[in-house]
């Protein structure tokens, strides 16, 4: 993210569960990283691409970004000789629904 142009604060903590309450992450989209840009919750390894594709759009209803578990290959997660998965940044709203916001193989948009 800060390769992208975003300003980090990095606050480790016990638990994020009281963070992503207040973020409104559903319970089965959850994963190792949780945060917040531009009034909108990540969570877990969110590609840059799909961040600045949020801010620039601005979709009505949309709470977040999440990336489930930790596919091979996005970002911070990459394995050397190890073939990127092909993974879905989901979307999701306040009531918990979801979609698909972006499709990535690796860190590059499908």
């Amino acid at each position: 993210m800060r390769a992208a142009g975003f300003p980090i604060e990095d606050n480790v903590v016990r638990s994020v569960a009281a963070a992503r309450r207040v973020l409104g992450t559903p319970p089965d989209l959850l994963s190792c990283h949780a945060g917040l840009v531009g009034g909108y919750a990540l969570e877990g390894h969110v590609p840059a691409a799909a961040v600045t594709r949020l801010l620039a759009e601005r979709p009505a209803g949309i709470r977040g970004l999440a990336v489930p578990g930790m596919p091979v290959g996005s970002p911070g997660m990459e394995v050397p000789g190890q073939a990127p998965d092909t993974y879905d940044v989901l979307a999701f709203d306040a009531r918990g629904g979801r979609s698909v916001f972006m499709r990535f193989r690796g860190g590059t948009p499908v």
